[in-house]
């Protein structure tokens, strides 16, 4: 891969952590320091593309709010479609959806009946990848209409959370720029 060692120093000095957001005791990784600056989402915006060699996409989804983002950038530089995974009523037609674990509750996903056909391969994009859960519930969303998981890239990965062993269990390639241990 091409994106080099500096790269990802520059990317690095371009986040914000922000301690005890959104609540004490919470380290916030704050990717929209990197967003305003047009060589670091550059930067990562390349290697989401080229973690991808040689993969067969017809379409990314990504996930509200800032896989929005990321997904949508990422499907014009490959010239694949766009497909939003949104919270319950945000899309307009007839939708999809699957509900899901958080630590102190549930919450539920959605996305159009009509965005992913039977056999196509899909990739999940989201800038973030913590627990897993909301990119697992994905998996289950485009599964459930019969896409096929090519794999999911994220920019950050918080590795102390277990969310890249949560995916790989379902048999998901995952793909991530830069890894934190915030334990």
């Amino acid at each position: 891969m091409s994106i080099s060692e500096q790269d990802i120093k520059y990317v690095k000095e371009h986040i914000r952590l922000v301690p005890d957001f959104p609540k004490a005791g919470i380290q916030f990784v704050d990717i929209t320091t990197t967003l305003k600056d047009a060589k670091a989402f550059g930067i990562t915006l390349n290697y989401m593309k080229e973690s991808l060699q040689g993969e067969q996409i017809d379409l990314i989804v990504g996930l509200e709010s800032r896989g929005f983002i990321y997904g949508a950038a990422l499907s014009a530089a490959m010239n694949v479609g766009f497909v939003p995974i949104r919270k319950p009523g945000k899309l307009p037609a007839d939708v999809v959806s699957v509900d899901y674990d958080l630590e102190y509750g549930k919450d539920t996903i959605e996305m159009h009946k009509d965005a992913i056909q039977p056999g196509q391969r899909i990739l999940i994009v989201d800038d973030l990848l913590a627990t897993g859960g909301t990119a697992d519930a994905a998996a289950k969303l485009i599964k459930k209409v019969g896409g096929e998981i090519m794999g999911a890239v994220f920019f950050i990965e918080l590795t102390s959370l277990g969310g890249r062993q949560k995916l790989e269990k379902d048999g998901i390639k995952v793909h991530s720029l830069l890894q934190y241990d915030l334990d």
